[in-house]
């Protein structure tokens, strides 16, 4: 048996999902090294219909629907690879959640927090995923409701943050903020973002939070541009309930949950953070740790460092 047939056979009835940005040339050519090297290992390839026009892939790459009335697009599938930046990264979370298969992100963009591999390391994603060589982790989300009047009018969940925001650039926002049942403080100001420890380099690092470790188990709570003496970021319990309460008198508001889905807060809305139900599993390459990873992402300076004396 050559080493083909034994590759072939070892992986036989092995599936991967492949999400990619196919607006982007760099994704649509590596989207194509990714499925030739997975079929020729003998590792079947399954995409979305929408996105298969605009990649070039053989007719042995299934083509599958999405939509709620597909809602199980991944079934069968050991791993959700996703080319792309930050931006795709988070849709193929959407995917990941709600099926539980592991997403392995390799990074297109600028930063790419979520995502493990970068483009040059496209062969060794393939050797990886072919034999196994990685480890899932699981990270936590946040379950996101608004209730309007006592009663709950939208459901929600989030991987990094959901952010309660002004719907009008010129006018702030005024929100009183709470943590576990109690008032924390009332400001003015762009908004309030509530994130998970990964969301913590993402809106949240933007607007002024900590960097949080992943393995730390937390909720952030950090306002955006406030007007106020005391509006500093929080860091809570992970089974704390974080609430914004956008108050009567003050405009319309908005909800973005990791930027990617909104629905308008009207005065007197009140919106609760609290630990997801479900998290999202992410497959990792690299034994890295996180303190080289941001020094990498961010080039931070470390010119000096000696490190500790053996």
């Amino acid at each position: 048996m050559t080493t083909t047939e034994a590759t072939a056979t070892a992986t036989d009835g092995r599936t991967v999902f492949l999400l990619a940005h196919t607006g982007r040339p760099a994704a649509v050519r590596s989207a194509e090294l990714v499925v030739q090297g997975l079929l020729r290992c003998g590792i079947g390839v399954r995409v979305l219909a929408e996105e298969a026009a605009d990649l070039p892939l053989p007719s042995s790459v299934e083509r599958v629907e999405a939509g709620p009335d597909h809602p199980d697009v991944l079934e069968g599938c050991e791993l959700l690879v996703v080319l792309g930046g930050d931006g795709t990264l988070l849709r193929g979370a959407e995917f990941a959640r709600v099926s539980g298969v592991p997403m392995l992100g390799v990074n297109l963009g600028r930063v790419g927090f979520l995502a493990e591999a970068e483009r040059d390391d496209l062969d060794k994603v393939v050797d990886r995923v072919v034999t196994r060589e990685y480890e899932v982790e699981e990270r936590m989300t946040l379950d996101v409701l608004v209730r309007t009047d006592g009663h709950v009018v939208h459901t929600d969940w989030a991987l990094n943050e959901a952010s309660v925001e002004k719907a009008a650039r010129e006018r702030v926002i005024e929100v009183v903020t709470e943590v576990d049942g109690r008032p924390v403080s009332r400001f003015g100001g762009d908004g309030v973002v509530c994130a998970t420890p990964t969301g913590s380099t993402a809106y949240a690092f933007s607007a002024g939070g900590p960097v949080v470790w992943p393995e730390v188990e937390a909720l952030l709570m950090v306002p955006i541009s406030a007007h106020a003496l005391f509006a500093k970021p929080l860091v809570t319990a992970p089974d704390s309930v974080l609430a914004v309460e956008v108050q009567p008198q003050t405009p319309n508001g908005v909800l973005w949950c990791d930027g990617r889905r909104s629905v308008e807060l009207p005065a007197g809305a009140r919106v609760e953070v609290r630990r997801g139900a479900v998290p999202v599993r992410l497959a990792r390459l690299h034994h890295a740790s996180f303190t080289d990873r941001l020094v990498a992402k961010f080039a931070l300076p470390v010119a000096g460092w000696r490190g500790a004396p053996h």
